[in-house]
């Protein structure tokens, strides 16, 4: 191995270690005599490839098994099973978060829409013509003092 590990010299060109690039620094350093803990890893490592293989190998035997018998199931469901599995369970389902999420739509805009109205109509109405009216006679008192006349 050189510098940056043991296994450096067992990468291929893009970086990774392969069954095909292990097996090649296996036959590279068959017959090195300083490559013994290079080779246990390499070893050990083909035999990690292999493990991985037969694991993938036995989701996929899995998995058609399963599908196997999710269709088997599915031959022997009756209408009313369907009716039930595809309106209750899946569409109702869809349908209630869906107006579920409409309604949190709408409440929210309301909230908000309560919200802008209460602080538009936080003073009431007479209060707003009083203010309106001393701030008028202010704004003549300053434009008699001016030299303006309304």
């Amino acid at each position: 191995g050189g510098e940056e590990g043991l296994l450096s010299d067992a990468k291929n060109d893009k970086g990774k270690l392969t069954k095909v690039s292990v097996a090649a620094q296996l036959k590279k350093i068959k017959n090195d005599a300083d490559g013994a803990d290079e080779r246990k890893l390499l070893n050990a490592y083909l035999a990690l490839i292999e493990q991985e293989s037969v694991a993938n190998r036995q989701v996929k035997d899995a998995q058609k098994q399963l599908d196997a018998k999710v269709a088997a199931q599915y031959a022997k469901l009756s209408i009313e099973d369907i009716k039930t599995l595809v309106v209750d369970d899946k569409w109702l389902t869809t349908l209630a978060a869906d107006v579920q999420t409409e309604l949190d739509r709408v409440s929210q805009a309301l909230t908000g829409r309560i919200k802008q109205l209460a602080e538009r109509y936080a003073e009431p109405l007479p209060q707003l013509a009083a203010d309106v009216a001393a701030l008028s006679a202010r704004v003549e008192a300053h434009l008699k003092q001016m030299g303006f006349q309304l």
